[in-house]
């Protein structure tokens, strides 16, 4: 993606910034300081210096989320185990789910996404990347029952599975 690109996105998504028009304060807290949070993280030098930009945006966004969800077992089906062991030393990362519910799940656009929110337990988390490639199949994502608060960055989409929670869906400028 080039510079260009990058610009029209951005500034595409100006009126989305900072958490500007979230009403929850649940999700303003967590929009604001976890996803677009611009404080440099303690593990952010050690990790990405042969990654590209985006690869290393998203990889530090990973390693926020698991810092801030502090899950005992990860699904990484996206290749970023370095930021997310980062962020959640505890956590055991791993390619395929087990038997157990799923706390926090990284997966591509065209992934095996249903199944994966089906076998989630209240309050996990589910990063589907690459959703600006396919929208249709990142709206099949948010119409799902279990996708409860769902937040579309382009470059990645973050679902929120809470049972108790009514439907929502944010756009945010990331």
């Amino acid at each position: 993606m080039n510079i260009i690109t990058r610009i029209l996105v951005w500034t595409s998504r100006i009126g989305h910034c900072r958490g500007f028009g979230i009403q929850s304060p649940t999700d303003y807290q967590f929009v604001r300081y976890v996803v677009n949070e611009h404080w440099p993280y303690y593990a952010y030098q050690q990790l990405g210096q042969s990654d590209d930009w985006l690869r290393a945006k998203l990889g530090r966004l990973y390693l926020r989320l698991a810092n801030w969800r502090q899950p005992s077992v990860i699904v990484d089906q996206v290749g970023a185990a370095d930021y997310l062991n980062a962020g959640c030393r505890k956590a055991v990362v791993t390619g395929h789910p087990g038997d157990s519910s799923i706390e926090m799940a990284l997966l591509p656009v065209d992934g095996d996404c249903m199944a994966i929110l089906e076998r989630c337990a209240d309050g996990s988390l589910v990063v589907v990347q690459d959703i600006y490639r396919k929208k249709a199949a990142w709206q099949t994502v948010v119409g799902h029952e279990r996708a409860t608060v769902c937040f579309d960055l382009y470059y990645c989409g973050i679902v929120v599975t809470d049972s108790h929670r009514t439907k929502q869906s944010y756009v945010i400028n990331f």
